[in-house]
């Protein structure tokens, strides 16, 4: 009996570690489903929640077994027809592109409901390792089915075009903000108001990153005096929110730190240069306008740019 539990075990373990394809296997209820796979797809991306991960890149491994529902005869040997192995490096390609991540579990999850979207594919094996994190592979496993994605309302890209609203200095402490503001809220545009350094100024270190990082909260820290001028002034630090807000009325201030450090492409200048990054993140939330108080105008490519006044 304690040899049969051994053997149970040992066969259990073994599974645990195989390839997910092993486990598709073992998983299988009924009669089984054609599968592709993709084994041991190595990329190097800066992913991690440590800060010894920020700035720089591993190796992460990448093993995916997709189930699919059988193709009809007639098309099975044409390749625009099928969920061909493209489709999944496509959709790592397109998780990793995305943002910066800090977990390989919401990589997964990403790259699984990428997949599941495609119409043949039915569930998904995802399996992501670090490669150089330690002695041995540290990683995570998930599988996901078609049901446990949750369809889309639509298709169409609803996503408010937000009008941002970048301050300087002497405009955040203006009396009349709370009314230049007003009138900037008139026509239902989503307002998102930005601002640079403020009038205090941070430490100057020879160090990139770390400078990097001290801007930023330096901009934050702004980001909050101007909060406090006004009860409806909420600062936000992610896409999520920002999103949320613009939705719902609310007129947002962005703190810039986590956006900036989870881009994939982020700002070609520091964050001292306020007027990059104020241009930056208007290309980035699809602004329809840029309107400027009191502070030079940004670049913003083809996103327009309105200098205006505070209401005396």
């Amino acid at each position: 009996m304690e040899t049969k539990g051994a053997v149970i075990m040992t066969d259990d373990v073994a599974q645990a570690f195989a390839h997910p394809a092993a486990r598709a296997d073992a998983m299988r209820d009924g009669a089984p489903l054609d599968r592709i796979s993709l084994r041991d797809h190595i990329v190097e991306v800066e992913i991690g929640a440590f800060q010894a991960e920020r700035g720089t890149t591993q190796r992460v491994s990448f093993n995916v077994v997709v189930e699919v529902a059988p193709i009809d005869s007639a098309v099975a040997d044409d390749v625009d027809r099928i969920l061909s192995y493209d489709r999944v490096t496509e959709a790592i390609e397109a998780a990793l592109g995305s943002e910066r991540l800090n977990l390989l579990e919401t990589l997964a999850a990403k790259v699984a409901e990428l997949i599941l979207v495609e119409p043949q594919a039915v569930r998904v094996f995802v399996r992501i390792e670090k490669l150089d994190r330690g002695p041995g592979a540290l990683g995570v496993e998930i599988v996901r089915s078609r049901q446990d994605i949750a369809p889309s309302d639509s298709t169409a890209d609803d996503t408010p075009r937000p009008r941002i609203v970048y301050l300087g200095t002497a405009a955040i402490a203006h009396d009349h903000l709370a009314e230049t503001i007003d009138r900037l809220a008139q026509d239902a545009v989503p307002l998102i108001l930005c601002v640079g350094l403020g009038e205090t100024p941070a430490p100057d270190i020879p160090h990139k990153m770390a400078q990097r990082r001290i801007d930023l909260l330096a901009i934050e820290q702004n980001a909050w005096c101007l909060a406090a001028r006004d009860d409806r002034f909420i600062v936000v630090d992610t896409r999520t929110e920002l999103d949320w807000g613009m939705r719902h009325g609310q007129i947002s201030v962005w703190a810039p730190s986590k956006m900036v450090l989870d881009a994939v492409e982020g700002p070609t200048s520091g964050p001292a240069d306020a007027r990059s990054l104020v241009g930056w993140f208007a290309q980035t939330m699809q602004a329809s306008e840029i309107s400027v108080i009191g502070v030079e105008a940004p670049d913003a490519g083809s996103i327009p740019v309105q200098v205006r006044e505070i209401d005396a």
